[in-house]
């Protein structure tokens, strides 16, 4: 059995269970090291190939940090990528062909988006575009065809660089932070030893912290393979995440249950869009709710439709945080299964509008801002489909298929007939 292999079927068992009380892969902290390091270059007596793991005699060279990727997101996607949908999967690989969509629904989104480009003619005639890169964090992963952004060269609002990016620069690939107290209190590197996932609600032990909130990295990380040095400033969020959450929601919405720290921990590298200097800030984030925005969200159903309540009003594509600095893990676990709305002093985050990884759309948001309506006469727009939902102004270039997907396979009646923009679901101007 290849070490890539048995990485991946351990890989597999993170989706099993919530207290992570099966072998996972990373369970919180630190893998085993010969699961992304080649000590020697080579496995199975033959030299490391970065994709295959075997056969490459070119030039006998060893990947940097002695990695079994060529770089550093080449190595995650080793196991994070996929042809089919699985838990842990951010990547569909192959990226599937012109028409058809990515396949993983995890609640951050498939890294696949960012090679998938659309062009449309526009009522007034002009072509317009949603180039890939548009469509999320530009990882570089080479073995699997990703690079950096080509039209930014930093962070937006941000320092960090583009030509560095990559998922260790979000995610500590050692698992060094971890949570020491049931009330998500006390974030450290050091402390106690990892029990499992801090993912998924479970509670540390008096002996024994578990992980942050998928391995994010926290206060003073500092990823070393980033050019010049770049040391983060907030510590993880408090985030609790159904263990089955990648999945189509055609019937329930998958809930991310965020709670403190969400929003600031963004602003590690986005800082100027979480100040009011200059061209900073315009949207608020990380700051309590009105009770008239927490009353139009509860109360909004779909464009025209304000007979919601609040027991029933959440939806995943406008998800919010949760009591502003709440933190214990027990409190966040229970409304996994919650379907109720806000309250005035939730907040709205970040990921609100975005997906963390990225999307089918533009700036990684979780629904199209570039056409006036998301369905249209009832269905979603697409190339391929008849009537006015095939024109460019409303399918974007996309078929229904790639739109219903970037939905998370929503049936298109879940909308008014003809949906606008889910701005609206905060300030009900429809």
């Amino acid at each position: 059995m290849t070490r890539r292999v048995l990485c991946c079927m351990l890989s597999a068992i993170i989706a099993v269970g919530w207290y992570g009380v099966s072998p996972a892969f990373h369970n919180g902290g630190v893998a085993y090291c010969d699961g992304c390091h080649t000590m020697h270059n080579s496995s199975a007596g033959m030299v490391m190939n970065a994709r295959s793991g075997q056969g490459s005699q070119i030039t006998g060279m060893a990947n940097a940090y002695l990695l079994q990727g060529s770089d550093q997101s080449s190595t995650c996607l080793k196991c994070h990528a996929g042809s089919t949908a699985g838990t842990y999967k951010v990547v569909t690989y192959p990226v599937p062909g012109a028409g058809s969509p990515p396949l993983q629904l995890t609640p951050g989104g498939d890294f696949a988006w960012l090679q998938k480009s659309y062009s449309w003619t526009t009522a007034d005639g002009s072509l317009a575009s949603s180039p890939g890169e548009r469509h999320g964090h530009n990882i570089i992963a080479s073995d699997f065809g990703f690079s950096a952004d080509t039209g930014l060269t930093t962070a937006p609002g941000g320092s960090y660089p583009a030509a560095s990016l990559s998922c260790i620069s979000c995610h500590d690939p050692h698992g060094k932070y971890r949570i020491l107290d049931a009330g998500a209190t006390m974030i450290a590197t050091s402390g106690k030893p990892v029990l499992g996932s801090g993912s998924y609600g479970q509670i540390p032990t008096a002996a024994e912290a578990i992980g942050a909130y998928r391995l994010l990295g926290g206060r003073n990380y500092l990823p070393v393979s980033v050019l010049g040095g770049f040391s983060f400033t907030y510590d993880p969020p408090v985030v609790v995440a159904p263990s089955t959450y990648n999945r189509a929601e055609d019937t329930t919405d998958t809930r991310v249950v965020y709670g403190k720290g969400t929003t600031e921990w963004c602003a590690n590298c986005h800082q100027l869009f979480h100040t009011n200097l200059g061209s900073g800030l315009v949207h608020p984030a990380g700051v309590p709710m009105s009770s008239a925005m927490a009353d139009a969200y509860n109360s909004y159903v779909k464009t025209g439709d304000y007979a919601g309540n609040k027991s029933t009003s959440f939806t995943s594509l406008v998800p919010f945080e949760i009591g502003g600095n709440m933190s214990d893990l027990a409190t966040l676990s229970a409304k996994i299964d919650s379907r109720s709305g806000p309250e005035s002093n939730d907040h709205v985050t970040c990921f609100t509008c975005h997906r963390a990884h990225a999307s089918g759309w533009d700036d990684m948001m979780r629904w199209n801002l570039k056409s006036e309506f998301l369905t249209v006469a009832g269905d979603y727009p697409g190339i391929d489909v008849s009537g006015e939902g095939s024109r460019g102004w409303y399918s974007n270039g996309r078929t229904r298929a790639e739109t219903m997907k970037a939905l998370y396979d929503r049936p298109a009646t879940r909308f008014a007939s003809y949906q606008k923009s889910l701005c609206n679901k905060c300030h009900g101007k429809d």
